[in-house]
């Protein structure tokens, strides 16, 4: 069910609530920390209503564990104590599960020796540049084969590293591919390098080989890949990194040094 806050803001928030409330559920988990989602959970009439300490309408909860950020715990850790009251505070890694048409999608893709690149973050200074990425690709064999990872909206970023590398063998499946087939084919792949976005959780959730490049966030904020092969590159420590949960649209220094000063090399070796 979609919440659409483009029009009719409030009055599709209450026809949400409707919905909610006549599919009677036992157990409504809320992640979020947001008014509207607060709502939703205390008035959606579950038996069973979990949400975090910090959210508005809590008070209305059943079990309301505080969050906490920063204290290097994984993101998993803190959902898991949502449902700990019931389930147990047995940490399990996250699964996606592709479909066998999802698997037959991705076999022409399949190779002895292929990697893929999801370059792409909404988040500009999440977004390792793009005179980096292309750096990354020249130095893959060129025997391996690239394949680039995103959406339709990402096919001028993989048009440009495709003219710009000297790699020559470099395929566009920016918006070719769903969310569950890109997966497919992360699973399958040498390695993945990523962004600190949605791809390097695809990668955890399908314990895909994964390098993920960290800009302006650090791993302590608890979304690190979880991979048994994964691995965390970023430029260390700074005065100014981390400047913010999820990243802004420019820089704040102006310098962007969290993400120029990445060596690439570390990613090969």
């Amino acid at each position: 069910m979609v919440w659409d806050k483009t029009t009719n803001k409030y009055g599709n928030l209450f026809g949400t609530l409707s919905k909610i409330r006549k599919n009677k559920y036992d157990l409504v988990v809320n992640c979020h920390r947001f008014a509207s989602s607060g709502f939703l959970t205390a008035f959606s009439g579950a038996r069973h209503k979990a949400g975090y300490k910090q959210t508005p309408f809590a008070y209305l909860f059943d079990h309301a564990p505080h969050h906490t950020f920063g204290d290097g715990k994984h993101e998993i850790e803190r959902y898991n104590n949502l449902i700990s009251d019931f389930a147990g505070t047995d940490i399990s890694k996250p699964k996606i599960y592709s479909s066998a048409s999802d698997i037959e999608k991705i076999n022409p893709f399949l190779k002895d020796n292929f990697i893929c690149i999801a370059p792409s973050s909404v988040w500009f200074t999440k977004q390792l540049p793009i005179e980096k990425w292309i750096e990354l690709c020249d130095l893959l064999s060129s025997s391996t084969t690239i394949y680039i990872l995103g959406s339709a909206n990402d096919s001028d970023l993989a048009k440009k590293i495709i003219s710009e590398s000297k790699h020559n063998n470099i395929i566009d499946l920016s918006g070719q591919l769903s969310l569950l087939q890109s997966a497919a084919l992360m699973q399958k792949a040498k390695m993945n390098y990523v962004n600190d976005s949605a791809p390097l959780h695809l990668a955890s959730a399908t314990n895909a080989p994964v390098t993920a490049f960290f800009c302006s966030t650090v791993k302590e904020f608890g979304f690190y890949p979880l991979s048994d092969n994964s691995r965390v590159i970023d430029a260390g420590e700074m005065d100014c990194r981390p400047c913010g949960m999820h990243g802004y649209k420019a820089c704040p220094k102006g310098h962007f040094n969290c993400a120029k000063l990445i060596d690439v090399k570390k990613a090969v070796q």
